[in-house]
């Protein structure tokens, strides 16, 4: 029997093929989503990869076998399904790795609405069906129909509803789709918008040829670094495979830091809705609570992942929601994420300010961080608790919304296991550079005395 929980992680469901995902488990995967949902309708969509269109098709037919109608919206952004599934009313699949390899694919779900599934929401009731069905296969074809929708006219018009194309000046932008759906989504969305755009890599192309489509990695910014300083070009976009984050480079090659992107984003979204509330994960740096405060807005932290965010988005009716990794949520798209909405905006702050986006972002680089710092240990969960232990009797204040955050006044750690590998990751802030990374080893060394001893 198939290791079902390899596959099926904490937000979806992800794995190389065809050793771990081939479609035979898409299929009852199609399945089990049909019986779960209980909708007339799934729509389907997938990303570049060579295996997408084989896995994608064994999944509607598995739908279609519960007597459940799909609808196949092609290739497309993650972003573009969320769109289709809140537009339209109706469950959906998205078919991508994002990030990872080209050997890897995997299955973003949706209920109606663009409204999340992941492991508390359905997607454990999901394997468990799935499990079941591989076990004793029914019998029986598709019975349901199948078919296709374009709706990639109105994404785009609904993307650029989110600022005001009369507000836009002519700016120069890069962007680095990395052969990902980037490729289709960016130039779609820049057409009639005043801007001079220059796509890197824009062939679709799920083997990656050129570099991985994980703009998190420095290493993975560095063609597009050179482009935008060749160019003279007044940003940079990344896009990851998926092209639902992107990440910023300033007009001086400079790397924004998806918080600073939270901070900016957040302080536009501010004057468009005083008072507003504005979401921020516990990993976001202390400038996101700080500007939202200063512009009158309410923050709200919240855990690490877009289930969590969603949830609380929908609790709180917040406009915006932000993480550290280049994930984006919007109230109006669904509470959904969108890089492209979020690339939008941040050229609508530039055309409006008449500065360059290094100058905007000033006022926000108030602190260092580390980034996200992954250590192997055997039992993550166990070194949480010991580093909290000992972290009780030294003043500091500590708080366990997602791991462990540990506030020592003028600096601060978070420590959380991994959902999927025996990972710990840790984020440090601090004052400035030097401070952060005598802290990071400082942290490093007690997390390797705990798991020790």
């Amino acid at each position: 029997m198939r290791d079902l929980s390899a596959v099926f992680k904490a937000y979806d469901v992800r794995g190389t093929v065809p050793d771990q995902i081939d479609e035979a488990l898409c299929r009852a995967i199609g399945r089990a989503v049909a019986r779960f949902t209980g909708s007339p309708r799934l729509l389907v969509a997938r990303d570049m990869r060579p295996s997408g269109a084989d896995l994608s098709a064994a999944f509607a037919d598995g739908a279609r076998s519960e007597g459940v109608a799909v609808t196949d919206l092609g290739m497309a952004s993650t972003d573009f399904l969320y769109f289709a599934s809140g537009r339209l009313d109706a469950p959906g699949a998205m078919f991508t790795a994002s990030h990872n390899p080209a050997e890897y694919n995997g299955i973003k779900l949706c209920l109606a609405g663009a409204r999340p599934i992941g492991r508390d929401t359905g997607l454990v009731e999901i394997e468990s069906v799935t499990r079941s069905l591989l076990e004793h296969p029914p019998v029986g074809g598709p019975t349901a129909p199948l078919d296709q929708l374009d709706l990639l006219g109105e994404y785009a018009e609904h993307v650029r509803s989110f600022v005001d194309r009369g507000a836009l000046r002519p700016l120069k932008v890069v962007a680095d789709t990395a052969n990902g759906m980037g490729g289709m989504v960016v130039p779609l969305v820049m057409e009639g918008l005043p801007f001079e755009v220059e796509i890197l890599y824009g062939e679709l192309d799920g083997t990656f040829p050129n570099h991985p489509a994980d703009p998190i990695q420095p290493e993975n910014l560095v063609d597009l670094k050179e482009a935008v300083l060749a160019s003279g070009a007044d940003i940079g976009l990344a896009f990851d495979g998926d092209a639902d984050r992107v990440f910023l480079v300033d007009e001086r090659a400079a790397p924004v830091s998806g918080s600073l992107t939270t901070a900016l984003v957040a302080s536009s979204m501010l004057d468009k809705h005083p008072g507003a509330t504005i979401l921020y994960n516990l990993i976001c740096s202390r400038v996101v609570p700080e500007v939202i405060a200063e512009k009158g807005g309410v923050g709200i932290r919240t855990r690490v992942g877009h289930s969590f965010i969603k949830q609380v988005m929908a609790e709180t009716g917040a406009v915006f929601g932000g993480e550290h990794s280049g994930h984006y949520y919007f109230r109006e798209n669904f509470r959904a994420d969108s890089g492209i909405i979020t690339a939008l905006l941040v050229l609508e702050m530039m055309s409006r300010a008449g500065r360059p986006l290094s100058s905007l972002l000033d006022p926000f680089r108030r602190y260092a961080d580390s980034g996200e710092l992954n250590t192997e240990v055997s039992d993550p969960a166990a070194a949480v608790e010991a580093v909290a232990a000992h972290e009780a009797g030294s003043g500091a204040r500590l708080d366990r919304l997602d791991g462990l955050t540990v506030d020592h006044g003028d600096w601060w750690y978070n420590l959380r296991p991994s959902n999927t590998e025996p990972l710990l990751r840790l984020n440090v802030e601090a004052p400035d550079e030097a401070t952060c990374a005598a802290h990071v080893q400082e942290v490093q060394e007690l997390v390797a005395k705990m798991t020790t001893a």
